[in-house]
């Protein structure tokens, strides 16, 4: 190692400088720049040779406020200093990010005196990370990758699950800004807790600042929609000469190709955080950027990549998962299938293709399902690289499903007509072999869904073949009028059967679920019931506390029910009153309604879920998830 001079190096100050400005630009980052000083001295301690940057926190102390009136209160007043490793040669990029993620922990309270403990900081690194993914700024280091998504869960629930997960050493060594193993803040001794009212002013700060965020972001896209004109195209570029060649010569992409507008703008490309290449399905748009050193058979391939993730419907086969692993499971399907074509070559050798994880002639949801039940493959992929760059999908827009409310055919539907139209054309004109698993899964988009009532019906049927019925000269046995001294036998089912054919409901009466859903769910459960001679289904009602109603006609399910509740949601309770009932049937299977937003439990026995769409569970579920539409 070199030997330190008595002053830290001009350059790096500058680089430390120029990043500071880069968060001062930005919408969100810049309004947090004032709760921190900057110190550019050297550090003490210093740091280890992967450290970027720490917080020092002292203060806390009651100090007299004097608002717009003359009248005062206390508070406590806590002093933040971020020190950056004034000895670590970075690019002003990745120094915005660093710093960046050093003034969320504070805005989010992250710093308490009061928690100092591993899981705890651990968890708050996962959760300003996961903060800090979609924000746009700077350059990620390479050495310091975005962390798994904790979206939706408490600091406290996930520091109690990393405390018993055996490889909380192992994403220890990965997370921290101050180096592998080393706490992000240092709290000088004698430094009081947060009370509510600090916690309080922190969150209004954040609040504030993401409100002022989303007015320039509305700001920006209105300016976008007013003037799309202003992309400048280019018809000579390479991005231009390989759409034309898509259209004149490889007809199974021709018809998206032609549909989309492609943007060569490096400025945009620097906003959006666009290495490579990224699509936006709804404003119909392919981001190329032209710093890249491309070629033209690179190029053809990212072309090929993007408008592939479009027709292929990725955008909305998405349904609630994870937004960046699943576009890590569609590149592993994409890739492989261009390499298999020979469509262009790869733009770089870091980009997603199976080598040696066997996810060949997988659908992207069952790569996905394999990402997510392996804890060491998600962290490995979580510092993977798409052509958007490391921890960032390249599939752009935020829209909700089912947003296209106009008449005529959504974007969808015309997405996946133009690839179905593209594969008849290329296969008609001979213009090479195409994947038999490409062409299955192009013809399964053009097949409607199953709907989730009829896949419901399906696992049910499992458990209530059809009864067969019995003879019997019980009265009254019929007679025929010719010979009415012969009685003849019925056909009749008996009734021990139809008493073991019945199913458990729990059901989520939490107030986030609207009566409209619940009626969804109960009509269908009654259609089903009545139609498989189940006379009796098992209802537990389930908020912060159980209602169990019993064994209940299926009939009466499509009248007025009266539903509890309308408060938390802890489900396990009933889930269990079910289990150990001794006149529910071990044999009969649980079905558990429910928007998701509930505790984690386990089921011992046959189960399943039903949800609305885009809803998710807290926990990895063990059977199966059906999800229906709330209207």
């Amino acid at each position: 190692m070199a030997k330190r001079t008595k002053s830290p190096p001009k350059e790096t100050i500058a680089a430390i400088q120029e990043g500071m400005a880069l968060v001062g630009k930005h919408s969100l980052l810049g309004s947090l720049l004032g709760l921190a000083t900057f110190d550019l001295s050297s550090p003490d301690p210093p740091f280890p040779a992967n450290g970027y940057v720490r917080v020092a926190v002292s203060g806390g102390k009651l100090e007299r406020i004097y608002g717009v009136s003359s009248v005062s209160t206390q508070r406590q007043v806590y002093r933040f200093a971020v020190k950056p490793n004034v000895w670590l040669r970075l690019p002003a990029a990745e120094w915005a990010n660093v710093i960046g993620q050093a003034l969320l922990h504070i805005a989010m309270c992250h710093v308490d005196p009061k928690r100092q403990d591993v899981p705890w900081r651990i968890a708050c690194d996962l959760e300003a990370t996961d903060f800090l993914r979609h924000m746009s700024i700077g350059t990620r280091p390479a050495d310091l990758p975005y962390l798994p998504e904790v979206r939706g869960r408490s600091l406290e629930a996930v520091a109690a699950e990393l405390a018993r997960d055996p490889e909380l050493d192992a994403l220890h060594a990965r997370s921290g800004l101050a180096g592998a193993r080393q706490p992000t803040w240092m709290i000088e001794a004698d430094t009081p807790a947060f009370d509510a009212r600090t916690i309080k002013d922190y969150s209004n700060i954040l609040a504030a600042a993401l409100r002022r965020s989303i007015a320039a972001a509305v700001e920006t896209a209105g300016d976008t929609a007013r003037g799309p004109a202003s992309v400048k195209r280019n018809p000579n570029s390479m991005a231009e000469r390989a759409r034309s060649w898509f259209i004149a010569s490889y007809p199974l992409l021709a018809a998206l190709a032609a549909a989309f507008e492609i943007v060569e703008d490096a400025e945009i490309c620097d906003r959006f955080d666009i290495r490579i290449a990224a699509v936006n399905a709804e404003e119909r748009r392919v981001y190329i950027n032209p710093r890249f050193p491309w070629t033209v058979d690179a190029m053809r391939f990212v072309m090929a990549h993007e408008l592939l993730h479009v027709g292929l419907s990725h955008h909305t086969r998405r349904q609630g998962r994870d937004p960046y692993l699943w576009n890590v499971a569609c590149d592993y399907v994409i890739n492989g299938w261009l390499v298999e074509m020979g469509v262009g070559v790869l733009p770089t050798s870091d980009l997603l293709l199976d080598m040696e994880l066997g996810f060949e002639k997988e659908s992207a949801e069952a790569i996905y399902d394999r990402i997510v039940k392996d804890l060491r493959l998600m962290r490995r992929l979580s510092k993977c690289r798409t052509l958007r760059g490391v921890g960032k999908g390249d599939m752009l827009g935020e829209r909700a499903e089912g947003w296209w409310t106009g008449p005529g055919c959504d974007l969808d539907a015309f997405y996946r007509r133009a690839l179905a139209d593209g594969i008849d054309l290329h296969v008609n004109a001979g213009r090479g072999l195409l994947p038999g698993d490409l062409v299955e899964e192009v013809r399964a988009l053009q097949q409607p869904p199953i709907p989730w009532d009829v896949k419901l019906g399906q696992w049910l049927d499992a458990f209530f073949p059809p009864i067969e019925r019995q003879r019997s000269y019980a009265r009254a046995s019929r007679r025929q009028s010719a010979t009415p001294d012969i009685p003849r036998a019925v056909y009749v089912s008996p009734p021990e059967r139809h008493a073991a054919r019945t199913f458990g409901v729990v059901v989520d009466t939490s107030g986030s679920m609207s009566r409209a859903l619940l009626a969804r769910a109960f009509g269908a459960i009654a259609s089903y019931a009545m139609s498989r001679e189940v006379l009796f289904v098992r209802i537990v009602q389930c908020d912060a506390g159980i209602h169990d109603m019993g064994y209940v006609e299926a009939e009466r399910l499509l009248d007025r029910v009266e539903v509890r509740g309308r408060g938390g949601t802890i489900l396990r309770p009933a889930v269990t009153r079910l289990e150990e009932a001794a006149d529910f049937p071990k044999s009969a299977p649980i079905l558990i309604i429910t928007d998701g937003l509930c505790d984690v439990f386990q089921v011992r026995r046959e189960h399943a879920f039903l949800m609305p769409t885009g809803a998710r569970l807290p926990f990895r579920a063990s059977g199966p998830v059906f999800h229906f539409e709330a209207e």
